[in-house]
C-alpha cells in the first residue's frame, strides 16, 4: 500500500516584506493627501479674513444711548412683590420690553402693573429650575404681548432674586 498526503498544502499569505513595502506605501500616500489638504485650505484662507475685514470695516459704532432708542427697549423699575407660597418668600425681578416700533412708556407701565400681579400668583414650586425658568419667561412674555396687542415682541429678564 502507497502511503498517500490527502491534507492540502498550506496557503502562504503575502511575505512579510510586501506587506511592510505596502503600509509604507500607504501611509506616504496617506501624508501627501493631508499635505495637499492643507495646502488648499491654506490657499483658502486669506479670503475669509479679507471678507471679514470688510463685514468689521461695514460696522459702525453707536452708543448705548443710540442703540437703546433704535431698538425700542424700555427698562422697567423693579419689581419687588411676595409670591403665593410659601408666604415669606419675596421676589425681586428687572425687566426690559423690546417693542417692534416706537415704546409706548404708558403701555409699559400697564404691563410692569399686569406682571406684579401674575407674580403674586405663582407658586415657588412653579419656577424652580430651568424649566420653570423659561415657563415663567414664556407666561411673561405671553401676557406682555397680550397686554399690548402684539406690540411687545420680548422680555428681557435682566434680574430675578427670590428671598
Amino acid at each position: 500500500m502507497a502511503i498517500v498526503d490527502d491534507t492540502a498544502p498550506e496557503k502562504q499569505g503575502p511575505s512579510l516584506l510586501l506587506q511592510i513595502a505596502l503600509l509604507v506605501g500607504l501611509s506616504v500616500v496617506a501624508v501627501g493627501i493631508g499635505w495637499g489638504s492643507g495646502l488648499y485650505l491654506t490657499g483658502q484662507q486669506p479670503a475669509a479674513h479679507e471678507q471679514a475685514a470688510v463685514e468689521t470695516a461695514k460696522a459702525t459704532e453707536t452708543t448705548l444711548a443710540e442703540a437703546h432708542d433704535g431698538m425700542g427697549v424700555v427698562y422697567l423699575e423693579p419689581i419687588t412683590t411676595n409670591l403665593a407660597g410659601p408666604t415669606g418668600t419675596w421676589v425681586r425681578l428687572e425687566l426690559a420690553l423690546v417693542f417692534d416700533a416706537e415704546p409706548d412708556m404708558m403701555m409699559a407701565q400697564t404691563i410692569q402693573q399686569d406682571v406684579l400681579a401674575y407674580l403674586r400668583t405663582v407658586k415657588i414650586h412653579q419656577v424652580e429650575g430651568a424649566s420653570g425658568f423659561q415657563h415663567l419667561r414664556s407666561d411673561i412674555e405671553e401676557r406682555a404681548s397680550i397686554r399690548s396687542d402684539g406690540s411687545v415682541k420680548r422680555i428681557l429678564i435682566r434680574t430675578l432674586l427670590f428671598q
